[in-house]
């Protein structure tokens, strides 16, 4: 027994250094990066072998700006007067079919349920869902940029213009994978999404069309500013909102 008590006080004490303890503590902040990124290459993979989500949001996109194209037969005045509204319907319906496609099709694979029961933060899952809404969004935009260009004679690659669609488009992707999410959960969902997101999307819509209007005409900044900061405000509280309620979302 002595000996026992004796080697056990003889043991050296061992210090651990800084770098030792940082790397043994555990890193919630990392494995959260981590998990949202594993969900947004996901998405992305899976998308790029299919081209399903994309290529129906580029068709729809094109085909909305085509119809605009024929039917606003006006002069170059009046046209940079509508190109932030026909800009914005485009996108505002391209977006809607690409989030009520995007959960669909984690519902009907059963991918859903498997992320539910990875044993990740859900807000990690949400995050990454967003990330690859908004980069399908982004990409499709890129697109239509170019052709409204050509077609309507309007110069749309201004600063200003750019930042504002970006902007918008993280407020409506943000606040539509939180409903989508919702409604994937019913037997309606390609009817209910829109219904929940359009109203709750009317801020960042109109602001989006206020501010895209104003850098199209050569507004004063000054009169610009109050609908970008209604944007930053409503990405950071929809966001926000987002984070928290999440997960009581998606339990059934």
């Amino acid at each position: 027994m002595d000996t026992e008590e004796r080697s056990a006080g003889d043991r050296p004490l061992t210090i651990k250094t800084p770098a030792q303890i940082s790397s043994a503590a555990p890193r919630p902040l990392s494995n959260f990066l981590k998990a949202t990124l594993a969900v947004t290459w996901k998405d992305l993979a899976a998308e790029f072998r299919s081209r399903e989500l994309f290529s129906a949001m580029l068709v729809f996109s094109l085909l909305v700006i085509l119809i605009f194209n024929f039917a606003l037969e006006l002069d170059i005045k009046t046209r940079q007067s509508v190109t932030s509204g026909v800009l914005w319907v485009t996108f505002a319906f391209a977006g809607t079919l690409g989030l009520n496609r995007s959960m669909a099709v984690e519902k009907d694979r059963g991918c859903l349920d498997g992320l539910l029961l990875a044993p990740v933060d859900r807000a990690a899952i949400y995050f990454g869902k967003v990330i690859s809404n908004l980069a399908f969004m982004l990409i499709v935009e890129a697109f239509v940029l170019p052709v409204y260009s050509f077609l309507y004679n309007v110069n749309l690659f201004k600063a200003g213009l750019l930042l504002v669609i970006l902007l918008g488009s993280i407020g409506y992707t943000a606040v539509g994978t939180l409903l989508s999410s919702m409604a994937v959960q019913t037997r309606t969902r390609d009817v209910l999404l829109p219904i929940l997101l359009f109203p709750v999307a009317v801020p960042v819509l109109i602001a989006a069309v206020k501010a895209s209007g104003g850098f199209l005409t050569g507004d004063d900044f000054a009169n610009i500013l109050p609908w970008v900061n209604l944007l930053i405000v409503y990405d950071v509280i929809f966001i926000a909102i987002a984070f928290m309620v999440f997960d009581y979302v998606v339990e059934e």
